[in-house]
């Protein structure tokens, strides 16, 4: 390849870096976004219909109505934010109970919330399944399974390649990387590997929960006996995939004490 044309192809790879930069709601981390919003509601809705394909339902209608309940909230809080901690997602919203004894949840791009049985004697109470919805759905709101794969664009391909990977169509890229995306929101036991978020990503999408129950009329200060429970539930045994990349027990909750005073000031009991 010319040499100048190389430069070319790096420097449109730069600035396509720099237009695709995108800020973090409510730590206000810079972020690289290499997949169009559109895009990953097609990955996400791809991926929903790919897990409920594989994994049976609950029967539980009390169960059902209880996630249906919390994720409505969570739902409501996050189309009504502040409008300084972030636009209002363009989501359809669905919430589904696997029947499976895993402690599991995870919610895929464009609202769609899918949380396992095996959760609820860690959660136990409508407020402690709150603490996970809203883990989950922050994760959506600050696009962390779009961002993951941005980054495993990059370093797989290079500036220039992911630049170019950039005008390619949705249907084409939609096919190329729904595992990566599935496994990049926790789903990815379905499809055989785990692209795991950042410890980065897992404290900001607690801080974001955390403002998220408050302002859906939940207690945040919850969060801590909920973190307790799942630490206790895992003492000793295999790690859950869903917890293997979050960070370490005392750390998640001396920082989940240190973030109640921001979060606390959206709280409004119900």
């Amino acid at each position: 390849m010319h040499p100048i044309l190389r430069f070319l192809l790096i420097a449109c790879g730069f600035a396509s870096l720099l237009a695709a930069c995108e800020t973090a709601p409510v730590s206000g981390r810079s972020q690289v976004m290499l997949v169009s919003e559109n895009e990953e509601r097609e990955m996400g809705l791809q991926a929903y219909r790919e897990v409920l394909s594989k994994e049976p339902l609950s029967r539980d209608a009390q169960t059902n109505a209880m996630v249906e309940k919390v994720g409505r909230r969570i739902a409501n809080a996050a189309e009504h934010p502040p409008q300084e901690l972030w636009r209002a997602p363009r989501f359809r919203w669905e919430f589904k109970t696997v029947d499976k004894n895993e402690p599991n949840a995870f919610c895929l791009p464009g609202g769609k919330v899918v949380v396992y049985t095996g959760l609820l004697p860690i959660t136990k109470t409508e407020t402690g399944m709150a603490v996970v919805i809203a883990h989950e759905v922050a994760h959506a709101l600050a696009r962390h399974g779009a961002e993951r794969m941005s980054d495993q664009m990059v370093a797989s391909v290079g500036t220039a390649a992911a630049a170019v990977a950039l005008s390619a169509t949705v249907s084409g890229r939609s096919r190329t990387y729904l595992p990566a995306m599935m496994a990049a929101v926790g789903a990815g036991a379905t499809v055989g590997y785990i692209l795991p978020m950042s410890r980065a990503q897992e404290s900001e999408a607690d801080r974001i929960g955390l403002v998220l129950m408050a302002m859906a009329g939940y207690d945040p200060r919850e969060a801590v006996a909920l973190w307790e429970r799942m630490r206790a539930a895992s003492s000793g045994k295999r790690q859950a995939e869903w917890l293997s990349t979050h960070p370490a027990d005392t750390t998640r909750i001396a920082d989940i004490k240190r973030w109640l005073p921001e979060a606390l000031q959206y709280y409004k009991p119900r």
